[in-house]
């Protein structure tokens, strides 16, 4: 990081486009990542940065985080790093949005929850969701959600953009077995 830079800056977007924004959330995310492999570090940098660029946009992004799999007991995604309300601890495999990404290891762009067959409601104001699949060595390892108080807030920019950010943050960790 140059010097004079604080880490907090990078959450700084001022007023931009939202594919603007969100390439900056990824090339944020790789300069914090560049020094730390550590997956709670880093996931939390990500929640951040998402959060602080969402609401740059005046989007109304109520939650933005992470769900992990916990490979060594339930196997079922287990609450990780995020910004927002307190959330649903566990979500099983193919239940609910973030169940169904990490299930198909496809993104989940959903633009009515209320429409979203089996949709988990941890915040019953989320009117719409994305949630991008985390994929390392062909396993998904996490999945980042991200609930919107208004509906249809995320399109095909937010898609492309968020799965460009799964994959810097897949390749950024050293994920524990």
């Amino acid at each position: 990081m140059g010097e004079g830079k604080f880490h907090a800056d990078y959450s700084n977007f001022g007023k931009t486009l939202k594919r603007e924004a969100l390439e900056l959330v990824r090339m944020s995310f790789e300069a914090l990542a560049e020094d730390s492999r550590y997956w709670v570090l880093n996931l939390s940098n990500a929640a951040s940065l998402l959060w602080h660029a969402y609401h740059s946009l005046d989007i109304p992004v109520n939650w933005a985080g992470f769900y992990v799999v916990d490979r060594n007991v339930s196997k079922d995604l287990v609450l990780g790093p995020f910004q927002g309300k307190v959330a649903c601890q566990s979500i099983q495999i193919g239940k609910g949005v973030c169940g169904v990404a990490a299930l198909e290891k496809t993104t989940q762009c959903v633009p009515d929850v209320e429409q979203f067959p089996g949709h988990i409601a941890c915040d019953g104001e989320t009117q719409s969701e994305i949630v991008v699949p985390i994929v390392k060595d062909s396993q998904v390892i996490a999945v980042l959600d991200i609930d919107c108080l208004e509906k249809a807030a995320f399109d095909q920019d937010d898609t492309e953009l968020l799965e460009a950010l799964a994959v810097a943050i897949s390749n950024s960790l050293d994920w524990p077995q």
